[in-house]
């Protein structure tokens, strides 16, 4: 076991990166700050490239291009419903990906791997703000379980790399994101950006009222996409490793606030009614941010101008222009 005073998880320019999830949200937006920064060793594959769920086309993989950085952003993603009704599709295809590419960067001697997880794996009923050694002190949410699970799996099997054979690592565990590149599905998409499209189709269809799921109590921390690339950077940079970190803006609000949030930006001024026969998901998610405001990051972006920029985006999708 290596002593963790001497792990080294900072970022070298000449570094081989591997990027699993590229294209996703998340894995786009490290793309973006990486490139913006110098980094210009890069690998990315698609998924027709490479099947992250076959273990043996990633051994091949790692085999050939030997990556010493690995960022694992790959994953099986959605909202609750798709979460709620696909349980073990969220548990076992995460738990693939996770495996394969794990247990290939340590075989071929990669240099450090950043786990992305997720806020999720807290307990449903969780003192707030949640702070890392939270972690597996109580239940899971029933509706995202099996996302849940897989994100603890990984961050044990870490963990426990590091124990056992001194393998440099980081997991962040991200609060509710969006942004670029988020998705607009009816069933995947997440809070935000699903809230985006159901008030901007209401307002281009004239409807008077809208029904959304829950009764809007519910309290969820949003963080910009950008602002969670530069939040990982930023550990990276300050060789923080070997350990497990909130990532988040530090304050939330309640779903019923987001949606008349949502409903004013998008110019919707009918009636939001509340479907209290579905449900709410964790009665709150707030992080504890401490570790990185002990690096004086803050986000960029504020809740206003990120809806903003998630109205023009969803226009802009949608191929018709910006919301004007």
């Amino acid at each position: 076991m290596r002593d963790n005073t001497l792990a080294n998880i900072q970022l070298q320019k000449d570094d081989r990166i591997f990027i699993a999830g590229h294209s996703g949200m998340v894995g786009s937006a490290l793309v973006r700050i990486l490139k913006q920064k110098g980094f210009d060793n890069l690998i990315l594959k698609t998924h027709k490239e490479l099947d992250l769920l076959d273990q043996q086309k990633v051994r091949d993989f790692f085999a050939k291009e030997r990556p010493e950085i690995v960022f694992l952003a790959a994953a099986r993603v959605g909202g609750i419903e798709a979460n709620r009704s696909k349980p073990y599709e969220f548990l076992y295809e995460n738990l693939q990906i996770q495996n394969n590419v794990i247990n290939s960067a340590f075989i071929e001697k990669t240099r450090s791997l950043v786990f992305l997880g997720s806020s999720c794996i807290y307990p449903r009923i969780c003192p707030q703000p949640m702070k890392e050694e939270y972690l597996m002190t109580g239940p899971l949410e029933p509706t995202n379980e099996g996302y849940a699970l897989a994100k603890i799996a990984g961050m044990k099997l870490l963990e426990f790399l590091d124990k056992e054979y001194g393998f440099t690592y980081l997991s962040v565990m991200p609060c509710n994101l969006y942004g670029t590149n988020d998705s607009f599905d009816p069933v995947n998409s997440h809070v935000l950006a699903g809230l985006v499209r159901r008030f901007s189709e209401a307002v281009e269809s004239g409807d008077k009222q809208i029904t959304l799921w829950g009764t809007g109590d519910a309290r969820r921390e949003f963080l910009h996409v950008n602002d969670m690339a530069r939040a990982v950077l930023t550990l990276l940079e300050n060789n923080v490793c070997c350990s497990n970190v909130n990532v988040g803006s530090g304050y939330d609000v309640s779903i019923s606030e987001l949606a008349k949030m949502i409903a004013e930006r998008s110019g919707f001024q009918g009636k939001i009614l509340w479907d209290h026969t579905k449900p709410d998901g964790m009665p709150r998610k707030c992080l504890d941010v401490s570790k990185l405001e002990e690096l004086d990051f803050k986000p960029s972006y504020t809740l206003e101008k990120g809806i903003e920029e998630m109205i023009d985006y969803y226009y802009s999708f949608k191929g018709r222009g910006s919301k004007q």
